[in-house]
């Protein structure tokens, strides 16, 4: 609980002037997601409490517009002090100039290190950092308790085989063949495109990329093998299918997915279904008992424009959303996980039932290095719909989804 003190501190010597001067207005900006835009909310309050000297306004944007509207306010002068952005965004808005350094002085490398999990390497280009996160996520399997109890099912499935097996036991379809329950969820689009990407080809025996992330590599074997399974789902075991109820989520909310495979941030608005009782699992292994999971984050960072009083009061408000006090708000509010395992791997959380799988997942994560998320994200969704909707050959899909990637990769490069 005394990390950081310096940089608050620091802080609050550089606002001295400030104090004197009057009260200093800064924006916070980030998409809208209920839980989020409550959590910030109340750290705005608290932080205003003991801060007077300093107004923070929260200003939110649909999840489809964020990345355009902050690089056209950016453009325009009016861009935001402070802004959440997702990890995988750091490329573009730092060759954007949408981002800043955070400063060293604040924020040394070597403490951010020390007290953040290793994925918070992910925002370092070269010797500066561009953001903090408040919370880290990982993948874990969703699964409706009360349709695995009405099937006479008693546990989640523990490997990939078991799920296909539970998600065909648990789908149902109608006498004109449509379905009413899919047992298990099949989006691309959603967080299926982490699972295929760092769970499943590596659990066939490949790797995505090379080390450094310049190279694509699921263009194997492996990846066809991975890709082959997953599209399997649908074409050959049909439990589900892409668009089933519009998203994943959604069906899995309404009782109609028996499970679906999501990240912690689902458990703030999971938390208040009330039709039916939801549980929570690891992903699962494959025969040999190879685990692998995806760990991402949201972050923090400084906008370009900010400089003076605002900077200053940028910062102060940036190493708040970062701190101990501030992850355990968002825990309780969002349900992510804190990014400081000082706050995220107590005994209390560790036996927690929701959040032990996620934590544990942390302890095999891969985390991509994206240059363009967005972008990559419909590489796969692509590389699927040709499969689902073309008839594409799984070889040929892959293969072509990996041309893709590739130069969206070596454009950015």
């Amino acid at each position: 609980m005394q990390r950081f003190t310096k940089t608050t501190l620091l802080a609050g010597t550089v606002m001295a002037s400030a104090t004197a001067a009057g009260a200093v207005d800064i924006e916070y900006w980030q998409y809208i997601y209920e839980t989020r835009v409550e959590a910030v909310d109340q750290l705005i309050a608290q932080f205003e409490e003991a801060n007077p000297y300093i107004n923070v306004e929260q200003v939110t944007f649909p999840y489809a517009d964020y990345q355009t509207r902050v690089v056209a306010a950016n453009l325009a002068g009016n861009g935001p002090d402070v802004l959440q952005m997702f990890y995988g965004w750091t490329d573009g808005f730092v060759n954007g100039n949408v981002l800043q350094p955070l400063p060293q002085d604040l924020f040394p490398a070597a403490q951010i290190e020390a007290d953040f999990f290793p994925i918070v390497t992910a925002m370092k280009r070269g010797d500066d950092y561009y953001g903090l996160p408040t919370a880290v996520r990982s993948l874990a399997l969703f699964y409706n308790k009360d349709l695995f109890a009405a099937a006479g099912i008693d546990n989640p499935p523990e490997t990939l085989d078991e799920l296909v097996e539970t998600a065909k036991q648990l789908t149902e379809k109608d006498e004109g063949g449509n379905y009413t329950t899919v047992g298990l969820t099949v989006e691309m689009g959603g967080q299926d495109h982490q699972w295929w990407r760092e769970v499943l080809v590596r659990q066939f025996g490949g790797v995505p990329y090379s080390g450094d992330f310049s190279t694509v590599t699921y263009n194997d074997a492996a990846g066809i093998a991975a890709t082959q399974w997953y599209t399997d789902l649908t074409t050959v075991h049909e439990v589900g299918y892409t668009g089933f109820m519009d998203e994943g989520q959604a069906a899995f909310r309404a009782g109609r997915a028996a499970m679906t495979i999501d990240g912690t941030f689902r458990l703030g608005s999971f938390a208040d279904i009330t039709d039916f009782e939801w549980g929570v699992a690891e992903l699962p292994a494959n025969a040999d008992g190879l685990r692998s999971n995806y760990a991402s984050y949201f972050a923090n960072g400084i906008g370009a424009g900010a400089e003076g009083e605002e900077l200053e009061a940028a910062a102060k408000f940036l190493a708040y959303l970062s701190s101990p006090e501030a992850m355990a708000l968002w825990l309780e509010v969002v349900g992510e996980l804190p990014a400081r395992p000082e706050v995220a791997l107590t005994e209390q959380n560790l036996a927690d039932p929701i959040y032990a799988p996620f934590l544990k997942g942390l302890e095999y994560a891969q985390t991509t290095t994206f240059v363009d998320e967005q972008g990559q994200r419909q590489v796969t969704m692509d590389m699927a719909n040709r499969i689902f909707l073309q008839g594409q050959s799984v070889e040929d899909s892959v293969a072509e989804a990996a041309a893709a990637e590739q130069a969206i990769i070596d454009r950015a490069r």
